[in-house]
């Protein structure tokens, strides 16, 4: 079952660009999230949308939120994806795309690539926004950013 609008997002853990655990558990009921699917680093639309949330990252953070960026990409690919764009969020391997299952990700254009879906997460975990767009890479970030502003004010 796909994740819906209003469903509490479940505990999940991946490893990040640094290789390290990353677990929901130290970030539900502490802040918001913004959980970004994307098909590939390193591609035009990708790299667009990944600069798209670094050029206003402060924005995520003065709401008090995170971002997190999730492809099947391996570790490594990520770190240098991270670096090479000064990405200053974090970024999650879903190389057994077990996450886009967990969530319900649907493949985009046609079946052909990974989707391409923005979650915003308020502060206890519950989804107040899905935004699947797989063509306009970079919409996702003003997008994102006004639900985000909606459930801090």
């Amino acid at each position: 079952m796909p994740i819906e609008l209003g469903d509490v997002i479940p505990h999940f853990t991946a490893l990040d660009t640094n290789g390290k655990k990353f677990d929901t558990k130290e970030y539900i009921g502490k802040k918001p999230l913004v959980i970004y699917f994307y098909p590939k680093d390193n591609t035009p639309g990708c790299t667009a949308q990944a600069c798209g949330f670094r050029d206003q990252y402060q924005d995520f953070t003065d709401l008090g939120a995170e971002v997190i960026g999730i492809s099947s990409d391996t570790v490594d690919s990520h770190d240098t994806f991270a670096k090479r764009y000064k990405l200053p969020f974090v970024l999650l391997s879903d190389s057994d795309k077990k996450l886009r299952k967990l969530f319900g990700v649907p493949s985009g254009l046609m079946g052909m690539l990974p989707g391409r879906v923005t979650y915003v997460i308020d502060k206890e975990g519950k989804v107040v926004l899905i935004f699947d767009n797989g063509i306009n890479a970079t919409k996702h970030i003003p997008v994102a950013l006004e639900a985000l502003k909606k459930i801090v004010s």
